[in-house]
């Protein structure tokens, strides 16, 4: 008990000083609060404050926006006021340039009707004049028709008759006069590039024949070659292709083959074999095997020369070997390899001076032959053969043709295949280039005898020069001298049609006038 009396005072003393803690708390929360107050009233009366300064601000700049835009839009206004009066001072002067162009066409369109009801008249008298003239023109040709006892159809028929002859004799000497100054100037160009390009190309030419005599140091080797029983001949003949002939002819054996590579490897191989003095069907293999392999490397390097000396690269290596071969084929005693290098170096020299590629030129001239080089194994003729490998290996349209043109078995389609023509036949018609059998010159003779005499105008023929001219005589009666130039055409073109000749053949045509008298 006199402990709880104890903690009494204690417990008072701790609620005063609760109730003294708390007063004082409320004290200061009554302080701050009103502190707070006082500082909130400040902030918002500053705020205020901005908020009408910057209201003030705000009116003073709409104001001077305001009276800006005022004095932009009275400017403006009196800007479109100005432009308004000068469209409408405009608009007053075009109205009464219109109405002064009214004025006018108004005028013209009464001038213009008057002048169409004096056409209207006119054309009505016309009418009647024109049917006048019809009777009038009716009437005398009816009596045209009593005088001269024809109708007016046949009338007709008798002028254009006379009127188609008047125009064909005019045309023939039109077409003559054209012909003969078109001639002379094609004539002349061309024989300046011709011999330009002869000039420049001023190489040697000697007609070559494949070898095909082998001679022999003495008649005991007739004996060796044919071997015992005809063994050693047997085998050179299996193993070349060739046939050997061995006659009475002294000291020499002549081979026989259409194929001129093989009768060459032939060739070789047998005079290898003389030298040799060993003859035996064996040794005969061997030295055949190797001659051809041989050959094969020569007609390559051949080939590539030929390549190499004209100036044209990028030939198929099969193209190559064909070249090389044709130096081992002649044409009329003309070697084919010479002949393509002299056409591929014509036909440079003649692009060249037309102003052309001379190398396109050049290929299709080297190329235009190569199908002689296998002819004997293919059917057809070269050119349409050559052609053929040449596509097949890559060569470009216009070098297959002018390979196939160069003879004429298709239309050449560019001037480079016309030059390999006229390469071809200056490098095959040229003085010595080839040679030609004599029955085949009386031939062309005949023929062209025979051609010129089927026209009813010639009265006599004469081909002379070796078939390169022929000279005709007509009737005086028969055609007049402008008829001369069609009736050469025609002659012409029956040639060309029936005959195949290398060059070219002049045709002369002769009108002889006489007249005769006797002085007694």
């Amino acid at each position: 008990m006199e402990s709880i009396q104890a903690m009494i005072p204690a417990f008072v003393a701790v609620i005063f000083g609760l109730a003294a803690g708390y007063a004082v708390a409320r004290f200061l929360d009554r302080s701050r609060i009103q502190q707070a107050k006082s500082e909130a009233e400040e902030i918002l009366n500053s705020a205020k404050k901005e908020a009408e300064t910057i209201k003030k601000e705000a009116l003073l700049q709409a104001k001077d926006k305001l009276f800006q835009a005022r004095t932009d839009l009275e400017n403006e206004i009196k800007e479109r006021r100005g432009e308004l009066l000068s469209r409408e001072s405009r608009l007053l002067h075009k109205e009464e340039i219109l109405e002064r162009k009214s004025a006018q066409l108004e005028q013209k369109e009464a001038t213009i009707i008057r002048r169409d009801r004096e056409i209207e008249n006119t054309f009505k008298h016309a009418k009647e004049k024109e049917r006048e003239a019809e009777s009038l023109v009716i009437k005398q040709q009816q009596k045209l028709e009593q005088l001269a006892g024809l109708s007016s159809q046949e009338a007709k028929e008798v002028l254009l008759k006379k009127v188609e002859d008047e125009a064909r004799i005019e045309s023939a000497r039109i077409l003559k006069q054209v012909e003969d100054e078109t001639h002379a100037e094609a004539d002349k160009k061309a024989k300046a590039i011709i011999a330009t390009a002869v000039g420049r190309y001023a190489a040697d030419f000697i007609a070559e024949r494949t070898v095909s005599v082998v001679s022999l140091p003495n008649e005991e080797m007739k004996g060796r070659i044919i071997g015992r029983e005809g063994r050693n001949i047997r085998a050179i003949e299996a193993a070349t292709g060739i046939d050997l002939i061995i006659d009475d002819t002294p000291e020499a054996v002549i081979l026989s083959g259409y194929n001129s590579v093989r009768r060459e490897i032939a060739r070789i191989a047998l005079e290898r074999l003389i030298s040799d003095g060993r003859i035996h069907p064996a040794r005969i293999e061997e030295v055949v095997k190797k001659v051809s392999q041989e050959m094969e490397e020569t007609i390559l390097e051949s080939g590539k020369q030929a390549s190499f000396d004209v100036g044209v690269h990028g030939i198929n290596p099969e193209l190559i070997k064909l070249v090389g071969k044709l130096k081992y084929r002649t044409s009329f005693a003309q070697n084919v390899y010479q002949h393509s290098m002299e056409v591929a170096f014509l036909s440079g020299i003649m692009a060249s001076e037309l102003g052309l590629n001379p190398k396109n030129a050049k290929r299709a001239g080297l190329l235009h032959d190569i199908g002689k080089a296998i002819d004997h194994e293919v059917e057809g003729a070269h050119a349409v053969i050559g052609a053929d490998i040449a596509r097949r290996y890559g060569e470009s349209p216009l070098i297959v043709n002018a390979i196939a043109a160069h003879h004429g078995d298709e239309e050449p389609r560019s001037v480079v295949a016309v030059l390999v023509q006229a390469a071809d036949t200056l490098s095959a018609a040229r003085p010595g280039a080839r040679r030609e059998m004599l029955e085949n010159y009386v031939k062309r003779l005949e023929d062209l005898e025979r051609i010129a005499d089927s026209f009813k105008e010639v009265s006599k023929s004469f081909a002379i020069q070796a078939g390169r001219e022929i000279r005709i005589i007509v009737e005086n009666s028969n055609v007049g001298d402008d008829g001369l130039s069609l009736l050469a055409r025609e002659i012409r073109k029956k040639i060309e049609k029936e005959l195949s000749y290398p060059g070219q053949i002049k045709i002369v045509v002769i009108r002889e006038a006489r007249a005769v008298e006797f002085a007694r």
